[in-house]
């Protein structure tokens, strides 16, 4: 088998720990250390014996790790600690912001190629695993259009929105593609459709004390970016049923490219996930493209890369003779 590919996680929250459990699953991959901002005393990692560090640490171990996985959010974390980490260390992430993937690619990029560092950005599976779906449809049905709908999944950001708005004690909030609306682009219609005739949001709120159900669902309901454009539906729940309906974290979606090729024949192509964990499913491409990574950089492909940038090969264990006789 040769030696293990030595991977590190920054940061464990919801993706940090499945992370550990994707490794797990991985034989070419050890997990050494996972890095974290909290007291590493109190930082407890399901089914591994791995070492828990404190991240301002984390430069004493630049010869330790062959990939460092990043774990934290797009919104706050990210966009500082990509670039520096990467400057230190081979990086894969996670950073979903679709509008400013080009100018953080731009900062990771200027940290990771001076350093001699390979760093893979906006892995997932939207961006990533979608990104991609997209990007072969156009490719092979230039004469088309692409949709992708979300869902029905438990959204995290929508529900951290949900979650600020003034009365809101707890909430979840659930995107559902239309149905009507999947069945005309399966059926090769080409429409054009708004972002409200696409999907509806289910939310799922329980109020703090004193606060009034009409008033919370008016912020709700007219939240620009995230609600305003949507039918939007607000539910009322109590804490127990939170707890007891909406703990998981349930995703999926389709990517559909449908098009015209030589004399005007309809070809519909798709590609679906369901997902009972998304951050589940999310470390698991993370990790395979931790494998990636480690592989470009011996080759000497430095700099930020993308899932565009990946040869699918790079993402196996098995050897490109195996991957011949097997798969192809």
């Amino acid at each position: 088998m040769g030696t293990k590919i030595r991977i590190a996680i920054a940061g464990y929250g919801n993706l940090g720990r499945g992370v550990v459990a994707a490794i797990a699953q991985n034989a070419d991959m050890e997990l050494v250390g996972v890095f974290s901002r909290r007291d590493p005393a109190s930082v407890t990692l399901l089914n591994s014996n791995a070492p828990v560090h404190a991240m301002a640490d984390i430069h004493k171990f630049k010869n330790d790790i062959d990939v460092l996985i990043l774990c934290g959010g797009s919104k706050n974390d990210l966009p500082e600690q990509g670039p520096a980490l990467a400057a230190m260390f081979n990086t894969v992430d996670s950073f979903d912001t679709h509008a400013k993937i080009p100018e953080y690619f731009q900062a990771v990029n200027q940290a990771a190629e001076p350093a001699g560092n390979t760093a893979l950005i906006s892995v997932g599976w939207d961006p990533g695993l979608f990104s991609l779906n997209r990007l072969f449809g156009e490719a092979m049905l230039p004469q088309g259009e692409t949709y992708t709908f979300w869902g029905k999944g438990l959204s995290q950001g929508h529900s951290d929105a949900l979650r600020r708005v003034p009365g809101v004690k707890a909430a979840v909030q659930y995107t559902i593609p239309v149905p009507s609306a999947v069945d005309r682009v399966r059926n090769g219609e080409l429409p054009a459709l708004s972002t409200r005739e696409k999907h509806t949001r289910d939310c799922y709120v329980v109020l703090a004390a004193g606060a009034n159900e009409a008033t919370v669902t008016q912020a709700i309901v007219t939240m620009p970016d995230y609600f305003a454009d949507y039918d939007t539906s607000v539910n009322f729940i109590t804490e127990e049923q939170l707890q007891r309906d909406h703990a998981a974290m349930p995703h999926g979606g389709f990517v559909i490219r449908s098009g015209k090729t030589g004399a005007g024949t309809q070809q519909v192509v798709e590609y679906s996930l369901k997902l009972d964990s998304n951050p589940e499913f999310t470390s698991s491409v993370l990790v395979a493209y931790a494998r990636a990574a480690f592989r470009l950089n011996q080759q000497g492909s430095v700099g930020a890369k993308t899932v565009f940038d990946v040869a699918p090969g790079l993402l196996s264990p098995k050897t490109a003779a195996d991957l011949r006789k097997e798969l192809l």
